[in-house]
């Protein structure tokens, strides 16, 4: 009978530790129209094949297409989710990605989840909205060479590299460092 009760309560514990998010959630943030296709289908790949569970959003509902020609069917909008079941927020860059510069509830948003402990992320023209809610003042940081004078203005200490980590901040400067972008999300979400 004890070693029932002790298989028991064994399983239990092991079914509420399975179910209570071994896998780690991230949210990817594209713009609905001219996302870049590699920093969007590249780093969702290496973020799935760490374990993490990953749920792309966009500005806008329905089919966003990336700069390449790619798709992505989007069902929600980033302001209809709950980030708060998110350990980190990844924002894919693209030409498109500038129109997140001028979003200030985007840029509200990602402060929370910064200031709640979260892992933020972003990548090519996308650090620019990082920088402009204040979440990369006085840190290293990197995006696509040509808007790093950019990022400085509003307080970032522009590296040029491929990737930078600062903390539970990741930036990366484009499509070529998407691999090594994922990467760098992974080992923060405790991945190996």
């Amino acid at each position: 009978m004890r070693r029932w009760l002790l298989l028991l309560l064994f399983v239990a514990f092991a079914g509420s530790a399975f179910a209570g998010g071994v896998h780690k959630r991230v949210l990817m943030i594209i713009a609905h129209n001219n996302f870049r296709d590699e920093e969007l289908f590249v780093t969702k790949r290496v973020l799935s094949s760490c374990g993490a569970e990953v749920v792309v959003v966009s500005n806008e509902r329905g089919v966003a297409k990336g700069m390449l020609g790619g798709t992505y069917r989007v069902d929600k909008r980033y302001d209809e989710v709950n980030w708060d079941q998110f350990q980190a927020v990844v924002l894919v860059g693209g030409s498109g990605a500038t129109v997140f510069w001028e979003d200030n509830l985007l840029q509200a948003l990602l402060k929370r989840a910064y200031e709640r402990g979260k892992i933020v992320a972003a990548i090519c023209l996308s650090p620019i909205t990082l920088a402009r809610a204040g979440i990369l003042r006085g840190r290293k940081a990197t995006c696509w060479n040509s808007v790093g004078r950019m990022l400085s203005r509003y307080g970032a200490l522009y590296t040029g590299n491929d990737v930078e980590v600062s903390g539970r901040i990741v930036t990366a400067a484009g499509p070529f460092a998407a691999e090594s972008f994922g990467r760098a999300i992974c080992r923060l979400l405790g991945y190996r």
